[in-house]
């Protein structure tokens, strides 16, 4: 399934880039956190833009992620797409990939962390944290919520077919922002009953949250090419999370004065 990210079409790219590049021009770039290399991904189409700060799946920052930024941009918002493994870390392998993720799993100060400072690489190259959000998928829907649990002080939080499940000791009484969840009833890793326990969850503590489940769509409903990808379902949560950051982003000057 994550294999197949590597190979999305390049004229599909290219198509989206055409879209945005009369204005911005993204690139990759490189930051530090305690003395460790990362390389993100940063598109911004004006200054003051708003922002969407986009966390990658579990086989690393790879072509799916920088197209998802480019449509996002070309709708005007800054992307800025981290990396939660290291510069040059994309695991191909399977064992590699669960070795990964699972070591933040087991440290989820360091997850923390490493979302806080995707943040701070973000304010850094010029990008407006104030107005923004965190959304992510499968592996990177997961890492958002672990981020809203954290407190981090952002207007909202979106997983797309992400992990669901509450970590022992954990809850959602920090959450700053607005949750959104997009879930397939035909995921077979993620169930329902983790579905409603967030819920319920989210409800105890009063957190505003809107979640969607697609009637027959698996786990990573939205990974274009996959054998996984269900065009229905995908095209429907993009609609609504492109209305989700309408409602929730204030627009950027340049928005503001555009006839």
């Amino acid at each position: 399934m994550n294999a197949i990210k590597h190979i999305i079409p390049a004229l599909l790219i290219c198509a989206v880039s055409l879209c945005v590049a009369a204005g911005a021009e993204g690139k990759y770039v490189t930051y530090e956190i305690d003395g460790k290399k990362y390389e993100g991904y940063f598109i911004q189409p004006y200054a003051d833009a708003p922002l969407v700060l986009l966390i990658h799946d579990w086989d690393g920052l790879t072509d799916y992620e920088v197209k998802r930024a480019l449509m996002l941009a070309d709708l005007g918002y800054a992307v800025f797409a981290a990396d939660l493994f290291g510069a040059e870390v994309r695991p191909e392998k399977t064992e590699d990939r669960r070795r990964l993720t699972g070591a933040l799993y087991e440290d989820r100060e360091k997850m923390r962390a490493l979302l806080r400072g995707a943040l701070d690489a973000a304010k850094a190259h010029g990008a407006n944290v104030d107005n923004a959000i965190a959304m992510g998928y499968c592996f990177g829907g997961k890492a958002v919520l672990e981020f809203a649990r954290s407190g981090a002080d952002l207007k909202g939080f979106v997983a797309f077919h992400g992990g669901l499940s509450i970590p022992e000791g954990q809850d959602y009484s920090d959450t700053k922002g607005t949750v959104l969840i997009f879930h397939g009833t035909a995921d077979t890793g993620i169930s329902m009953d983790e579905f409603a326990a967030l819920a319920n969850e989210l409800e105890k503590q009063g957190v505003p949250h809107e979640m969607i489940a697609y009637g027959g769509a698996p786990h990573a409903f939205t990974v274009f090419g996959s054998d996984r990808y269900r065009e229905d379902a995908d095209k429907k949560s993009w609609r609504r999370f492109t209305n989700f950051l309408e409602e929730t982003l204030k627009p950027g000057k340049k928005a503001e004065k555009t006839p």
